[in-house]
């Protein structure tokens, strides 16, 4: 298997970073069939994890104030934008996956067309955008978020999809907008969230027992 002369003459050459490394990890994952279900399903379904944080988030910023309620709303908006950041990044760099250079890894997950490129780990960026912005609702789901991150991050190289450079290259780049987004919500749009808590979107946006002052996430 190869990548297309045009495309590897203007790509990242990834293997030449971490490439020692990526082998390590897929042949672990080759050592390890009894994890190998587990984390490849996790790999790419354990974004829900993420949703049902989204959702906590979003319940228990309706019993608080105005500026949680707009951080909570905060956080699927940076999944969204951290995406688009992710997609620019990726034409630009134009890294080829790994399976492309080691045709003869050890992968869970099918190699992809040529034109899905590696860098960063988009998978890494959305949940890395995801936990930032869950600070400021709630430390303790941001907590959580950043342990089940972790993994996503480590799955998405266990199953040979990305080289561990792209995976903490996403995390920070996610990192990066999360905050961005995150701070900007909390600053220009908790106005616009405390009057639409006015209208027939209150029992949305809060359930009237909560603080309207601003509280510290917990």
């Amino acid at each position: 298997m190869s990548v297309p002369h045009t495309t590897a003459a203007l790509a990242l050459d990834g293997s030449q970073i971490d490439g020692s490394l990526y082998l390590q990890v897929t042949t672990f994952a080759r050592d390890t069939p009894w994890l190998n279900g587990t984390l490849n399903a996790y790999s790419s379904y354990g974004i829900g994890v993420f949703v049902l944080l989204i959702a906590a988030a979003w319940w228990m910023a309706r019993r608080a104030s105005t500026t949680t309620m707009t951080a909570a709303l905060a956080v699927p908006v940076a999944a969204v934008l951290s995406y688009v950041v992710d997609a620019l990044v990726k034409v630009a760099v134009a890294e080829p996956r790994p399976c492309f250079a080691y045709p003869t890894a050890f992968v869970l997950e099918d190699c992809p067309a040529p034109s899905d490129y590696a860098f960063p780990s988009n998978h890494s960026v959305v949940v890395a955008a995801m936990t930032v912005a869950l600070v400021l609702v709630s430390r303790r789901l941001a907590l959580v978020a950043a342990v089940a991150a972790a993994v996503m991050g480590f799955s998405r190289v266990y199953v040979g999809a990305h080289y561990p450079h792209d995976v903490l290259a996403g995390l920070l780049i996610g990192a990066v907008v999360g905050y961005v987004v995150a701070v900007a919500a909390r600053r220009y749009a908790t106005p616009l969230v405390d009057r639409l808590s006015t209208t027939r979107l209150r029992p949305l946006l809060t359930t009237g027992a909560g603080p309207q002052a601003d509280s510290q996430p917990r």
